[in-house]
């Protein structure tokens, strides 16, 4: 067997994609008479600075020999790599293996990949000691990811599909066309085995892109039946070419669950699963942002910032509806000392709240009368020794609440997938 891994071909701005190279190679692996067992989508750690888009590297598992398959890969990515921005650095790595046969320490690599960073110089010694083929165009920083995608079969135990369909080349940077009606109807009869097409409560088609690459749509879901199914019924101009990929979104593969006296411990640039508590009223600043802050849920520790921005839209609502003293399991990335919230699950809510007595005679609140002097009612002249504790009627409920898919990273695990330790409210 033989693993080609690519990556780094796309461009923020003048488009391409990964995927859509890996595509073209196992197409053109095929017409050479090799057998293509699996495209591998593998999305890396979405911290990472020099990332293009979405960070994803791909792998193509074939049987084909792998000095043949290298020089398919090398004809194939040359033209198609938008090496004119200076951000897109584009690296191949082959190895003459199966993919379960990786050395251990390339997949323990790759795991790393998802989770953390790594240096370009390891990842060329690494792949120089597994005997692995490693070209370069530009700086070749795609080599790291290119090493990550050959080690990630073996690195990772749970995998997801996405269905991608492409347009004609020459059509990359024009509208794209695609019947939302079909769309939504496909998306609601592929509905939970196929996630996050559309966002029902923004009316979003959140499986078409934006950018200004090759793909028309993308269909994430849990069997090839499941994606290819919606994918038959969308409406749209004339489809080039699909691929199924098998891929790791969808997993939270990037989360570390950690288990911490002191949140001050979480490093920036890392996506944890931690448990807290909340130690202040959320606040609504300027530009839609929520922010709240959480402390270890075990014992006096240092205060960490969490965060759920504007673009994570209704979930701000259930952000600003955590009190202090609210128990919870929170999921995100640290960036700039901030959790960015992307899911949480409330363990325990603070129901109860002190306030000023209420006057017994005229139904009005106390005042203070003094320090250390109680309330008293200046109407009636009433008093009471200190506050009073009140039942709340809370609008959260115990479970996992998450941000709408217009939101959702695409490494993060929608909860209607299940396995969650706790009642969901999944966002559709």
């Amino acid at each position: 067997m033989t693993v080609v891994g690519v990556d780094d071909t796309d461009s923020r701005k003048r488009g391409m994609c990964t995927t859509y190279l890996a595509a073209r190679i196992a197409e053109r692996i095929e017409s050479a008479g090799g057998d293509v067992e699996r495209r591998l989508l593998v999305r890396l750690n979405p911290a990472v600075d020099r990332k293009t888009r979405g960070n994803a590297a791909l792998a193509v598992h074939t049987d084909l020999d792998a000095e043949k398959a290298a020089d398919i890969a090398r004809e194939e990515l040359a033209p198609l790599a938008e090496t004119e921005d200076p951000r897109t650095s584009p690296g191949l790595v082959v190895a003459d293996c199966d993919p379960e046969a990786v050395p251990e320490q390339v997949a323990q690599f790759a795991s790393d990949a998802v989770r953390s960073f790594h240096d370009l110089d390891d990842a060329l010694a690494l792949a120089a000691d597994a005997g692995f083929e490693t070209e370069s165009w530009a700086e070749g920083y795609g080599r790291i990811g290119a090493l990550a995608a050959v080690g990630a079969y073996r690195a990772f135990e749970e995998w997801t599909y996405e269905q991608i369909a492409y347009r004609a080349f020459e059509r990359c940077g024009t509208p794209r066309e695609v019947d939302e009606a079909s769309l939504f109807a496909a998306a609601d009869e592929g509905y939970p085995a196929a996630w996050d097409t559309v966002d029902h409560g923004e009316g979003e088609a959140v499986c078409v892109p934006s950018a200004p690459g090759p793909i028309l749509y993308g269909i994430r879901g849990e069997s090839p039946e499941a994606v290819r199914s919606v994918a038959a019924g969308i409406e749209s101009e004339p489809v080039e070419r699909d691929a199924l990929f098998l891929t790791n979104q969808g997993t939270d593969a990037h989360l570390r669950a950690v288990d911490v006296d002191d949140l001050g411990e979480l490093r920036d640039d890392r996506a944890y699963r931690v448990d807290a508590v909340v130690t202040d009223e959320p606040a609504t600043r300027r530009g839609g942002h929520v922010f709240l802050r959480v402390r270890a849920a075990d014992g006096d520790s240092t205060e960490l910032q969490a965060a759920a921005f504007e673009p994570t839209k209704r979930f701000r609502d259930r952000v600003r509806a955590l009190r202090r003293g609210d128990r919870l399991t929170l999921c995100g990335e640290v960036s700039d000392s901030t959790l960015k919230l992307e899911k949480f699950a409330v363990r325990d809510l603070n129901r109860t709240a002190e306030r000023n007595p209420v006057c017994p005679d005229c139904g009005n609140t106390m005042s203070s009368a003094g320090r250390e002097q109680g309330y008293r009612c200046r109407d009636c002249n009433t008093s009471a020794p200190g506050k009073e504790t009140v039942e709340l009627d809370r609008e959260l409920e115990q479970g996992w609440y998450e941000v709408p898919p217009c939101a959702r990273r695409h490494i993060a695990k929608p909860l209607v997938r299940g396995g969650f330790d706790a009642p969901t409210h999944p966002e559709r």
